[in-house]
């Protein structure tokens, strides 16, 4: 909260400099203070990531004030982009010549001429593909090809803002190693455990066939839906199932999700591999796995079930 917020809820400075001296509250930077006192790399629980993204992105947001401007990685956050890494820098940007400068970890970013902003909440936020260009020249592969694929999937951007979002991040400190990544963006990805799984099996030579394999009984009816699929010998496929805490940790998705690997293994004409979090923190696993897997298939009886994919168009 602002100090101006404060005051218009009664908490005038002298109460605030109370609570932050029995430590009930956090002065983040001057006039911005986080009323739980739970240090943030002790918060825990499933919604704890996403709380930490829009935490440091209203933290940039309340230090400079209300013409401050949400950009790069705070942008996406408070946008609902997925794929971010749990812990993002606080930034903000500010329109035209100021003085201010950084302070207290929470950076003050150069306007971009040109930026086009949106309003969330009463406040600037750079529209997605500014943000996209700001973000993707400081993260690594995986977490910048996971936020163009969700920016895409979640219908924020299309394939023409994509390549404007490439464009307007050519020039940027750190875009030269970026720029194939561009290229590798599916908007058919549920989740960033998808989107780095897929990378990880594309470095390991076996890129999926299919995305979204929908598989269907021979009336048609629908029974479940894979992640990633490769097509294996006599018309069975491989299905990569990918259980990710962020996504399914609600036990209504946790028993959609038993009930669909149910249905995919019920099915006969499918192999199943299942893979978590913990399996994608070290590069090359989930790679390694299903290139050992698609070596060793030698092939089965073509069975009853029909197979199809959703249309990467």
């Amino acid at each position: 909260m602002s100090a101006a917020q404060c005051d218009e809820h009664g908490v005038r400075s002298p109460r605030r400099s109370r609570l932050v001296e029995q430590r009930s509250w956090v002065r983040v930077t001057r006039g911005v203070y986080d009323t739980d006192p739970v240090p943030p790399a002790g918060r825990a629980g499933p919604g704890v990531p996403e709380h930490l993204r829009r935490r440091a992105a209203w933290a940039g947001l309340l230090t400079f004030g209300p013409d401050a401007i949400a950009v790069g990685p705070c942008a996406l956050a408070l946008l609902g982009v997925q794929g971010l890494p749990w812990r993002i820098t606080p930034q903000a940007a500010l329109p035209g010549a100021r003085e201010t400068r950084s302070r207290d970890g929470v950076l003050l970013r150069q306007f971009d001429d040109g930026m086009t902003v949106q309003r969330i909440d009463g406040r600037y936020v750079a529209t997605p593909d500014w943000a996209l260009a700001q973000a993707v020249p400081e993260l690594d592969r995986r977490h910048a090809v996971a936020l163009m694929d969700s920016a895409q999937q979640r219908g924020l951007l299309d394939g023409r803002g994509l390549a404007r979002a490439h464009d307007q991040a050519r020039g940027r400190r750190g875009v030269a190693r970026t720029h194939s990544w561009w290229e590798l963006s599916d908007r058919r990805a549920e989740s960033p455990l998808e989107t780095f799984a897929r990378l990880d099996c594309q470095d390991a030579g076996v890129v999926p066939d299919d995305l979204q394999v929908v598989i269907a009984d021979d009336a048609g009816e629908f029974l479940a839906r894979g992640d990633l699929g490769w097509r294996l010998p006599g018309g069975r496929w491989l299905i990569a199932e990918i259980d990710g805490a962020e996504v399914h940790a609600a036990p209504e998705a946790l028993f959609h999700d038993r009930r669909r690997q149910n249905r995919l293994v019920a099915s006969r004409g499918v192999d199943v591999l299942r893979f978590t979090a913990r399996d994608l923190r070290s590069a090359g696993h989930v790679g390694a796995e299903v290139r050992a897997f698609l070596a060793r298939a030698r092939g089965s009886v073509r069975s009853s079930t029909r197979f199809r994919s959703l249309s990467a168009g």
